[in-house]
């Protein structure tokens, strides 16, 4: 089942506060204020508010600015979308919540989140399911793979898998010194989301699982309530961590996964000829963000090394072997072992 596009307005719920430090204008665009949401879609009728947990540079806010831009232009203004980066809007736990009941209308969240609600999500969060961002990209924006799981959330949550956006490829990076083994991280406390997979499979890498939100990471790193954290290169960089934690060991235990989300009742309102030029502006959407995280890794690796950070290479046979009993573990249902059996044969 395709999923379709979001409408109406925000629902009158978010405090004065959050809409004051985000202007939510639907006049011209004029690009990134200063932590705010940008007025990015151009006199749309409909502006959408859509929340991430990520800043003005990331891949994933420019090419959702840019989503909205299109979206605007190819709904002659009906419909534009304007992007709260930095948590403005709350966490990912929050932003899910707000989404399921109307007060927001789309978020970026984990896999993890989504896991929460139904446990099929966690197919994709398990480690080593994809070997590379192409082999993702493959499985998690193919309706014929992922369209059941996608509105499974609908009738329970109000929610709607639009598609997914590459979160890269994942390592642990650390403030004590570079990991080569699962040895190393023995007694390190890494950051992870919260959700039971992830806690197990950092356990597994030897180190000691703390859940954490992401937006407290690096003054938990700064204050050494943690030791290191895992995430891709580019949020090492754009969020400064490598400030905190200078060295970064490619255990590459996990390509990352988002997801946009939208509220069930907005998608549903939506016209067809609206339904059509958001499915083709999103399918434009996952295109440019994975060209951009392309980019954006290579340049994050170049920035972090001149800003002193140390990257190196670990025994990868060690952390795989450490690994790979999590598959069976995870795998607990006959529909999730279809799920992963599908995504290993629409990935090569």
């Amino acid at each position: 089942m395709s999923p379709k596009t979001l409408a109406a307005s925000v629902v009158a719920g978010l405090s004065a506060l959050a809409l004051a430090a985000c202007s939510a204008g639907t006049g011209p665009a004029t690009g990134a204020g200063n932590g705010g949401g940008s007025t990015q879609a151009a006199a749309a009728e409909k502006t959408l508010r859509l929340s991430l947990n990520q800043t003005e540079q990331h891949p994933s806010y420019v090419a959702l600015k840019h989503f909205g831009e299109r979206l605007a232009k190819a709904t002659n203004g009906r419909l534009g979308i304007q992007v709260y980066p930095n948590e403005t809007l709350g966490a990912q736990a929050e932003a899910l919540q707000l989404v399921g009941d109307g007060s927001v209308d789309l978020a970026i969240v984990s896999g993890s989140q989504l896991e929460k609600l139904n446990q099929d999500f966690s197919v994709f969060n398990l480690p080593l399911v994809f070997d590379s961002v192409e082999s993702q990209m493959k499985v998690v924006n193919n309706l014929d793979v992922v369209g059941d799981l996608y509105t499974s959330l609908e009738s329970s949550n109000q929610i709607t898998v639009v598609g997914g956006f590459t979160q890269g490829t994942r390592s642990v990076y650390t403030s004590k010194g570079p990991v080569n083994t699962p040895a190393d991280l023995k007694g390190q406390k890494i950051r992870v989301q919260d959700s039971p997979l992830a806690i197990a499979m950092v356990e597994a890498m030897g180190a000691s699982a703390t859940p954490m939100a992401f937006g407290e990471v690096y003054t938990a790193l700064q204050s050494g309530v943690i030791d290191g954290a895992e995430n891709n290169e580019v949020s090492y960089v754009t969020q400064k961590h490598l400030e905190v934690a200078k060295f970064y060991s490619r255990t590459n235990h996990l390509v990352g996964l988002d997801y946009l989300i939208i509220n069930s009742p907005l998608l549903n309102g939506l016209s067809a000829e609206d339904r059509a030029a958001f499915d083709k502006e999103w399918a434009a959407t996952f295109a440019e963000h994975t060209q951009l995280w392309a980019a954006e890794t290579d340049k994050a690796v170049k920035t972090a090394e001149a800003a002193g950070a140390k990257f190196n290479e670990v025994d990868a046979d060690a952390f795989r072997k450490a690994l790979e009993p999590l598959t069976a573990q995870y795998l607990k249902t006959e529909g999730q072992k279809a799920l992963y059996d599908a995504a290993q044969s629409a990935s090569k």
